[in-house]
């Protein structure tokens, strides 16, 4: 089991259970709740007693931090059962407080180490199903906790697909088949609904809000990798911030 050659700096901590218990299947991101340096984050780990830890951590510039090897369990999702199949990501934020909002540097190299962790562990597709059952997860799912903060939560379905498609999986998970509807969960307040199936229509004057939605019907369209019309007859929205369920 091997480490990214994407880390720029490496500092393992103490705090992790060697060796996990499981093979490699999952991945959870969290944010760090501050803009920490991938170098503060390894000193915050590294201290005996914390009882917290993550396999990397990526800072607001892009940059990699290993602080606990794949091989080992990390403890970062107040799950042992989470953590034992998981890579953890810890992601600083270059906004404290709000949506905590994450660079776009940090971002894209979150794709990037995502796409990696996948094709060494033979993981052959992210899938974002909004809850414990698909294998990109979320802190808050196991805790009361806000984690990963709004921003980067509303990334989950980005994130998939854009990992995804360096995996080679070109088609999205909200195909439907023999053009049966489906139901989509929203969990953006301010996910716009358009007239048309792209972001060169206009949008009709409101948001959906957070929710479950019925598509009837997909189009490609700029602006997403996919559009789904609303039951309601409402209009348009993009698939990149639905999960499907």
């Amino acid at each position: 089991m091997s480490n990214s050659r994407l880390v720029n700096y490496t500092r393992l901590s103490p705090n992790c259970s060697k060796p996990r218990n499981h093979a490699i299947d999952k991945i959870t991101i969290h944010h760090m709740a501050g803009n920490l340096t991938i170098e503060q984050c390894g000193a915050i780990f590294a201290a005996d007693g914390r009882d917290a830890s993550s396999n990397y951590g990526i800072g607001t510039d892009g940059r990699v931090g290993l602080y606990v090897e794949e091989k080992d369990r990390s403890w970062c999702s107040s799950s042992s059962a989470n953590d034992n199949r998981a890579v953890t990501i810890e992601v600083a934020d270059d906004e404290v407080g709000g949506n905590w909002h994450v660079s776009d540097t940090a971002l894209s190299k979150l794709v990037e180490l995502c796409a990696d962790i996948c094709r060494r562990n033979g993981i052959p597709k992210l899938n974002f199903t909004g809850d414990k059952s698909g294998n990109l997860t979320m802190h808050k799912w196991f805790a009361p906790t806000a984690c990963p903060g709004p921003y980067l939560a509303s990334k989950f379905p980005y994130i998939a697909k854009e990992v995804n498609k360096r995996l080679g999986n070109a088609q999205t998970e909200y195909k439907s088949q023999n053009g049966a509807s489906y139901r989509v969960r929203v969990s953006i307040p301010d996910l716009n609904i358009r007239k048309g199936p792209g972001t060169d229509y206009e949008t009709i004057g409101r948001y959906t809000g957070k929710g479950v939605f019925t598509i009837v019907e997909e189009h490609v369209g700029s602006g997403a990798s996919m559009w789904g019309r609303l039951k309601s007859g409402a209009g348009w929205i993009s698939l990149d911030y639905a999960a499907k369920l």
